[in-house]
């Protein structure tokens, strides 16, 4: 049985910092502009995508180094000369110390999010399930457009307004250094899609997202199958994610072999 400790949050949490810091390395390509940029202080990874983007906000905060009020001052500095607000993702693993400094400087938890694992092995390098009328692959690189089409669709399925906006997203994510952009198709068609990052030993899962008439069929199964045997195979001996509580995306994971680490809140800074 795997132990939560610090240190495996540690390589949870900066799984994810590394994917949405190459997240942010991406838009920064595709639009300078913007100002998307990162930067690490003391071990938390301060992320700015633009105002009110889900990326603009921190991972690690407590875990690796000390917080001291100082560095607190830089990283919200970070964030307010750029117009944004102050977020932080903190796991319950981190230094104790880092509440009371919260609750003293004015922030309030507003987001739950439950970070899950799966220890991956020989036996995942050839897949799980067969799914015969579902095929799955890594995109093209002249298949950006089409990866960021098909998941916006499914994402505009549930929430109208996201269409565009999960475009440019899709976009951005399809082109991250490192990134895996996966594809499910039903005798041809796309109807799914799904990401993987490897940092280290660890693959990130994200992206899932199914167009209304490609759903119940399989397809995100098969991605996962997929996505878990090209990690092994890559040397990956853990898979991790991350979901709202009691979501479908977590009982999905839950369903196919993932475990809750542990339940993270969100923080934000009410001057």
């Amino acid at each position: 049985m795997k132990i939560v400790d610090r240190n495996f949050s540690q390589t949870l949490e900066r799984a994810e910092a590394r994917a949405n810091a190459a997240f942010v390395e991406s838009r920064a390509r595709r639009d300078a502009a913007l100002g998307a940029v990162w930067k690490e202080v003391g071990g938390a990874y301060a992320m700015f995508d633009g105002i009110g983007s889900p990326c603009t906000q921190t991972f690690g905060l407590g875990l690796f180094d000390e917080i001291t009020n100082e560095r607190l001052d830089e990283i919200e500095s970070f964030f307010t000369e750029r117009g944004s607000a102050v977020l932080h993702e903190v796991s319950p693993l981190a230094d104790p110390s880092l509440m009371p400094m919260l609750n003293a400087r004015g922030y309030q938890p507003i987001e739950l999010s439950s970070v899950m694992f799966r220890e991956l092995g020989q036996g995942d390098m050839n897949g799980i399930a067969k799914h015969p009328r579902i095929t799955t692959r890594v995109i093209e690189p002249d298949e950006v457009e089409l990866w960021a089409r098909t998941s916006a669709a499914g994402w505009s399925t549930e929430h109208e307004s996201l269409g565009e906006l999960m475009f440019d997203f899709g976009q951005v994510s399809a082109q991250c250094e490192g990134s895996f952009p996966y594809i499910a198709e039903l005798e041809g068609t796309p109807i799914a899609t799904g990401m993987m990052f490897i940092h280290g030993d660890a693959a990130m899962l994200a992206g899932a997202s199914t167009i209304l008439e490609g759903r119940q069929k399989g397809a995100q199964n098969a991605l996962l199958d997929a996505r878990l045997a090209h990690a092994a195979k890559l040397g990956a001996t853990l898979a991790c994610m991350a979901a709202l509580p009691g979501s479908q995306s977590q009982r999905n994971a839950q369903k196919n072999g993932f475990a809750i680490a542990y339940t993270r809140i969100k923080w934000q800074l009410f001057p």
